[in-house]
């Protein structure tokens, strides 16, 4: 299953891989039972999850009940443990939606629950992240993993992310991180799938983040708390949770008075 998982990410667009694994949940919650790890975005248990990668896999990753990845989890557990996002009325702008999270917040009273996406199935609207067709200052809440480094502009799609927040409003910005690199490495020259996936680590990437992630966040206009939640989570909740081993968890907000931004 593992080999079947990787042919498919790396053969089939996104808008078929989401039809496709409807049928692919269907059959993969029956494996792996047991009772060592536990997804807490759908409270199922097994004794492992699947493994899961475009270039290199990673073990134990994949939830096969809800599709939920290392990094759904994390956010899962920031939403429930340091937000009031399970209770506080809010609206929420999901962008790129992801399945283990788009079917349940959809089923949330509390949540005005938008999606955004160029191809997605699951999407409300048909918009590229870097010019959105949403008023200002119109979510306390924004959503967006792993889509900056696709981008074109990644500084233009912030600033779109941070344009449409409230004044005191959150975004969940996730990105894939390569820790060696203290500043985020692109090349507009590099435009081929085979040389994207060499330099970017992926065939649709079009630049790889560094540890400097934040600090561009900021010089945008963002917030940036002074500390990782990955940071807090304890050794056995990582083991228990599949957490991935670094991520860049932070919950950016907006200012809510408008302040001058930092140049370089």
């Amino acid at each position: 299953m593992d080999k079947l998982i990787k042919l498919a990410l790396n053969t089939l667009p996104r808008k078929h891989l989401i039809r496709l694994s409807y049928l692919f949940r269907k059959i993969s919650q029956y494996t792996n039972r047991g009772n060592n790890v536990e997804c807490p975005v759908c409270g199922s248990h097994y004794r492992n999850f699947l493994s899961y990668g475009y270039a290199v896999t990673r073990k134990n990753a994949l939830c096969p009940k809800c599709l939920s990845l290392e990094r759904h989890r994390l956010v899962w557990l920031f939403l429930q443990r340091k937000t009031a996002f399970f209770t506080q009325s809010l609206q929420l702008l999901h962008v790129a939606p992801e399945q283990p999270f788009e079917e349940r917040f959809r089923k949330m009273e509390n949540v005005e629950y938008t999606t955004a996406d160029l191809e997605s199935p699951l999407a409300d609207y048909k918009c590229d992240v870097q010019e959105m067709p949403f008023e200002e200052n119109s979510f306390d809440m924004v959503i967006c993993n792993h889509v900056l480094e696709h981008v074109d502009d990644d500084t233009r799609a912030m600033s779109e992310i941070l344009r449409v927040l409230k004044p005191g409003g959150m975004a969940i910005l996730l990105v894939p991180l390569d820790t060696t690199r203290e500043t985020t490495y692109e090349d507009a020259r590099i435009t081929s799938p085979k040389q994207r996936a060499k330099h970017f680590g992926q065939y649709d990437h079009q630049r790889i983040y560094g540890l400097d992630f934040p600090v561009r966040l900021k010089q945008i206009g963002f917030d940036v708390p002074e500390v990782n939640f990955l940071d807090e989570l304890t050794p056995d909740e990582k083991q228990y949770y599949a957490m991935p081993a670094f991520e860049l968890m932070y919950g950016y907000t907006k200012p809510l008075t408008p302040r001058q931004l930092l140049m370089d």
